[in-house]
């Protein structure tokens, strides 16, 4: 097998930092850009996007997939049966500290440039010499603003003081 045919690292990478979050008492989310291959309850997605909480306590028979997330939630009270295919994850994060990570979005997200004809991602800076392929698995890391260079946390302002928040550190 080579590294074309190899399988995809998002699901690996989506246990192990949802097993880091359970283990340091923190509470997992994962972002989705949803489409008609997810199956949430509709009248939840902004913009295209769901943010789940994926914890233990909010879900009950849980199951982290290589091609699936699948679980039972309760929403507005209502259970309901999720069903995201993991290509459709775009950050898995804690809620707590916005540590985590950001995949690539989909290929459908990826909007028609106006003069060229190519795909470019909306939010594409135009100093990047190229386009991410559409199969393109590199990763996007989310990083707090708490943490210095060096790597000691900074003091964190008390919640709802509007200070830091997470940011995005692309990683090649």
């Amino acid at each position: 097998m080579n590294a074309q045919e190899s399988t995809s690292t998002r699901p690996y990478l989506i246990r192990a930092l949802y097993e880091w979050c359970t283990d340091n008492g923190l509470t997992p989310y994962v972002a989705v850009r949803v489409d008609d291959s997810v199956q949430v309850p509709r009248e939840f997605v902004n913009d295209g996007e769901i943010v789940l909480n994926i914890s233990y306590d909010a879900t009950s028979a849980l199951q982290l997939g290589n091609d699936f997330i699948e679980f039972k939630a309760r929403f507005g009270g209502k259970p309901r049966e999720i069903l995201v295919p993991v290509g459709r994850v775009i950050a898995i994060y804690a809620r707590e500290n916005g540590q985590g990570m950001a995949f690539p979005a989909p290929v459908d997200v990826l909007a028609p440039e106006a003069h060229s004809g190519q795909a470019v991602p909306p939010s594409q800076d135009a100093s990047e010499s190229s386009p991410p392929h559409p199969g393109d698995d590199r990763v996007i890391q989310l990083v707090s603003d708490a943490v210095s260079d060096d790597g000691v946390d900074k003091p964190r302002p008390p919640a709802g003081s509007g200070g830091a928040r997470p940011s995005l550190k692309r990683i090649k």
